[in-house]
């Protein structure tokens, strides 16, 4: 398995690449070390490439690996939350880039206020119109917006979404132009408390088709990491 310093280069060049080729800097673009299934070791060795933004899937296994990392990163939840968890979350995270709908935010107001702390949040989309994935409608977005903004413990920083799952480089291509789309939209709607400075798009098998359609922020696990050890 390649190491994280071997591919870390590797990956900066075809960002740079990929931003360069549509008129963009790599600069612009954060890249976000997803860090599922890994090793805290793994995660510190992450930092000392340079990184400083991971994403976990899961509030349990951020919870055990969090004590284990002494680095200063900053920590996203990217997975699918359920409500219950918010309580845990709102302790764990920077930023939760994964609320699809009005009541997980409520929860995760209502717990981070218990804490006298207030995060940022992303709206994650369904974009690609899959039943398999989470996210809100896309015709629902901005009164979901508008809804989220209004509570006082959440601060919007952006979208997220997930490709659509495809070898077509158009059908992926075309969800995630739907989220720089609606990231329009909720700008144009101007409501109070937002910022849309984040689109959180691109994942190890698509970034590079994600960068041309404006992605802000990379979600990187295996192009990172390199492949998961098969148990």
């Amino acid at each position: 398995m390649s190491s994280i310093s071997q591919n870390w280069p590797i990956l900066r060049d075809r960002i740079a690449r990929a931003a360069h080729s549509v008129g963009r800097v790599s600069e612009e673009i954060e890249v976000i070390a997803v860090s599922k299934t890994r090793t805290a070791q793994e995660v510190e060795v992450a930092h000392r490439c340079g990184l400083t933004t991971v994403g976990e899937n899961r509030v349990q296994e951020a919870e055990e690996k969090k004590v284990l990392v002494s680095a200063p990163l900053s920590w996203h939840m990217i997975g699918h939350l359920q409500s219950n968890k918010a309580g845990k979350a709102v302790q764990l995270f920077d930023v939760v880039q994964s609320v699809d709908r009005f009541s997980l935010a409520q929860a995760l107001d209502r717990r981070a206020r218990a804490i006298d702390r207030r995060i940022e949040v992303m709206l994650q989309v369904n974009t690609a119109d899959s039943t398999s994935q989470s996210g809100a409608h896309p015709d629902e977005l901005v009164e979901l917006a508008g809804r989220v903004a209004e509570l006082p413990s959440l601060k919007i920083c952006g979208l997220m979404t997930i490709g659509a799952h495809s070898d077509d480089e158009h059908a992926v291509r075309a969800s995630f132009a739907r989220l720089r789309v609606l990231k329009e939209s909720v700008q144009a709607a101007e409501i109070e408390n937002i910022s849309m400075r984040h689109l959180s798009m691109g994942m190890s098998g698509d970034f590079e088709w994600a960068i041309a359609e404006g992605s802000t922020m990379l979600r990187l696990g295996t192009a990172l990491f390199g492949a998961r050890d098969v148990v």
